[in-house]
């Protein structure tokens, strides 16, 4: 099984190649200090991106954080990404494909995408309203 560090470096390598095809120029900020992962360039604006990677916790749905989590001097802690990211551009294995999500559309913790069902409520977040197409928020 693999980590969760090598899972997120392929997300985020996934992420680079998808954003470059699509015309951005593709920062990496230095260090693991920042709370985004990228700064995807347009020409006229740039972009924070946090890129998560989704699971299937139900059938015909997947899952993300919108929180970064992590043990410092063996206390748990967690982060929202609140002002500190523009977007969240999540890649779902199950699906082989990115959802763009405007971070002032997320949740606070974690944020789930309905593939299909048998109900529409504005509560559901459908995934195929979030496909990555190109475009940005």
């Amino acid at each position: 099984m693999r980590n969760s560090k090598a899972i997120g470096n392929e997300t985020e390598a996934r992420a680079i190649a998808t954003l470059v095809a699509h015309g951005y120029s593709v920062s990496i900020p230095f260090g693991d200090n920042d709370k985004y992962d990228l700064i995807a360039d347009d020409g006229s604006e740039l972009t924070r991106i946090q890129c998560k990677t989704g699971w299937s916790n139900k059938p015909e749905t997947l899952r993300f954080n919108t929180h970064s989590q992590m043990t410092r001097d063996g206390q748990y802690h967690e982060t929202t990404y609140h002002d500190s990211v523009d977007a969240f551009l999540v890649y779902y294995p199950g699906t082989e494909r990115f959802y763009c999500i405007d971070a002032a559309e997320a949740t606070a913790q974690k944020m789930e995408l309905r593939f299909d069902g048998e109900i529409d409520h504005p509560a559901i977040n459908w995934a195929s309203e979030y496909e990555f197409d190109g475009r940005l928020p």
